[in-house]
């Protein structure tokens, strides 16, 4: 199915690695002009290698990347800057960014605390004050916010995940209402354990924390999933490309969670 992303402009955040790098990907090969940006220039520089190897259904789009930290303010400025200097718009915004030390409550410290909501939550709000005048000049546009099935089923020992990205849902939540008559829609989808280096690090956590072995913790996580495994990353990014092309056209305000089942709840 072609999804109409031809000559759209996406910019993805956190995207040289994970399910950041999956989502540019499948917006790449969709048509899009992609803007990538990490903290390290040489992830950003194999990315974008790995993504110009895929075959794209427009001859002529572009892959580019900045180098930004989202905790900083003015390195998201640079970012937004950068991407409409460089495609003159910005149509789609996919909000991501690295999940937060797996920790009991006990175990977090003040500055944990204040970088998680630095990094997961303020960069939202921060990125998505820049961009939204833009969208707004041009008419439209779509925001989606990569969190986790932790805004519907808080995990065990990520207290600062369950905290941090339900204020992400709320916000975006906010901005759905606000901005759905100027035509801009904002999603947000809710990964389940999805095979990337976080669920790796995620996984070797757990193993020191519980005692356990690799196969153990594994077994934890896919024995609660209906599916019997974990997610791949381009599944998630399948569900973010839909979401940000116009067959998505009346999907605004939802969590939609792409978990294999993990999440219980009937909401």
């Amino acid at each position: 199915m072609d999804l109409g992303l031809k000559n759209k402009v996406a910019l993805v955040l956190a995207s040289s690695k994970g399910l950041g790098l999956a989502c540019a990907k499948v917006l790449y090969q969709e048509g899009a002009n992609v803007m990538i940006c990490s903290r390290t220039e040489e992830h950003l520089k194999v990315a974008r290698a790995q993504i110009l190897e895929l075959e794209s259904i427009n001859e002529n789009n572009h892959i580019e990347y900045v180098v930004a930290n989202l905790l900083y303010e003015d390195q998201i400025q640079l970012l937004v800057d950068t991407t409409r200097q460089k495609f003159k718009k910005i149509d789609i915004l996919i909000h991501n960014a690295g999940g937060p030390p797996s920790k009991p409550v006990k175990d977090v410290s003040k500055e944990e605390w204040t970088n998680s909501i630095d990094l997961n939550l303020r960069s939202f709000v921060r990125i998505s004050r820049l961009v939204l005048p833009l969208m707004e000049e041009q008419g439209n546009g779509n925001i989606i916010a990569i969190t986790s099935v932790s805004v519907k089923q808080p995990l065990e020992n990520l207290v600062l995940s369950n905290t941090t990205r339900l204020g992400v849902l709320g916000f975006a939540k906010t901005l759905s209402n606000e901005y759905a008559r100027k035509n801009i829609r904002v999603n947000v989808v809710c990964p389940g354990p999805t095979l990337t280096d976080r669920m790796k690090e995620l996984i070797e956590s757990n193993m020191v924390q519980m005692n356990k072995s690799e196969k153990e913790i594994k077994k934890q996580w896919t024995v609660q999933i209906p599916m019997g495994r974990m997610g791949h990353p381009e599944e998630l990014a399948h569900l973010v490309a839909f979401l940000a092309s116009d067959r998505a056209s009346y999907i605004t305000g939802t969590a939609i969670q792409c978990d294999g089942g993990f999440v219980s709840a009937p909401f």
